[in-house]
């Protein structure tokens, strides 16, 4: 089996509540979402998905993943998708660094992989744990009332893990916490996620506000040493995300005890197949994980469970159904939310058929 063509579409994914904020000032109304084809000669075709939360989040954007694919595409033609291994070694000989063009191709070719073995990607990642995953619901920054009554209503219809975005106001964000943490109940999980937007000494205040509210703390700074900082002046179980973005970042963060939870998103690490790699690292270190990406829909959406639901269910500190948040379906078959959980398709590969009609034409062709 060869790989005769890579193509992409670009498809704009608006919210379904208008809009997401989280620290900084930073907003979105629509996201920028490329779905990524890989074809071969047998006549099967895999489907992966990329989508940046911003050029201002993490070091990726929507247009470079398209420009990224021209790049990298014609040193992939010819190869056998199903040697992911390969691939990927492939993919860093000809493009140094861009974890996120590579995603959407690895996605794909786990895609074809399924495919071509009957089998669905969880199955193949490993096996499948549990019935379900559970998900998170993250809750844009707005007032501190607000949060709370969106959490509310979240809470009504089954979820139980909340990701509060905080990372302004430290007295705001004071309020915040504790104006949800009195929604929830026994057994509810809340995460004060400020996407590295409070200085150190903001996020020292923020923890010592909240010594005697139940709450995750993650990512409250910019760089790693801030972020240790402050998990070794807090006894609040402490979430590491955007710093982890390579296998010796893991490592340093596990040699310093800097987590408990460590928050992997398969974009960031540039596909399903490294995103694996420390997915199993994880488990042996006994590290607990919030299993991601960035952002999408369906596509995505199925990776993650895909990734998430072959994961032992002790490590699996939560995920989230991104497609759920959008308005637009790319595909079939992907999963869907029920009372805050969702399931991996039992279907070969990822489980999902692309509408192509919703994806309209192709913005990227490499053959």
């Amino acid at each position: 089996m060869k790989i005769t063509r890579i193509f992409a579409h670009r498809v704009e994914l608006p919210l379904r509540e208008g809009n997401y904020k989280w620290s900084g000032g930073k907003s979105v109304t629509v996201f920028d979402s490329t779905i990524v084809g890989v074809e071969t000669n047998t006549g099967l075709v895999g489907f992966g998905e990329v989508c940046p939360l911003g050029p201002f989040y993490l070091p990726a954007y929507a247009e470079g993943v398209r420009a990224g694919l021209r790049e990298l595409g014609p040193h992939l033609i010819g190869f056998d998708p199903r040697e992911l291994g390969k691939l990927n070694h492939r993919m860093d000989a000809a493009l140094k660094g861009h974890p996120y063009v590579k995603s959407g191709i690895d996605i794909a070719c786990w895609d074809i992989l399924g495919q071509a073995t009957g089998l669905p990607v969880c199955t193949l990642m490993g096996g499948r744990y549990g019935e379900s995953v559970r998900l998170y619901r993250a809750i844009s920054q707005e007032s501190p009332d607000a949060m709370a009554a969106k959490v509310a209503g979240y809470r009504a219809e089954g979820y139980t893990r909340f990701q509060l975005k905080v990372g302004g106001d430290p007295d705001t964000d004071i309020e915040r916490i504790r104006a949800v943490r009195n929604m929830l109940k026994p057994g509810d999980r809340l995460v004060a996620d400020a996407n590295t937007g409070w200085t150190q000494h903001e996020a020292m205040r923020v923890v010592r506000a909240v010594r005697d509210v139940d709450v995750y703390i993650e990512q409250p700074c910019l760089s790693y040493e801030e972020c240790l900082s402050v998990r070794r002046h807090t006894d609040h179980p402490f979430v590491i995300d955007e710093n982890i973005d390579n296998l010796d970042m893991l490592l340093r963060a596990k040699a310093d005890l800097a987590m408990d939870v460590v928050n992997l998103k398969i974009s960031k690490l540039g596909g399903l197949t490294k995103t694996k790699q420390a997915r199993d690292l994880c488990v042996s270190m006994g590290i607990a994980m919030t299993l991601e990406d960035s952002w999408g829909g369906d596509i995505t959406t199925a990776a993650i469970a895909h990734l998430a639901h072959s994961t032992p269910e002790e490590f699996r500190f939560t995920s989230t159904d991104f497609n759920s948040y959008v308005t637009v379906s790319t595909a079939n078959g992907a999963p869907q939310r029920v009372n805050g959980f969702m399931a991996a398709s039992e279907a070969p590969g990822l489980g999902i058929k692309p509408k192509m009609d919703v994806l309209g034409k192709t913005v990227v062709v490499v053959t």
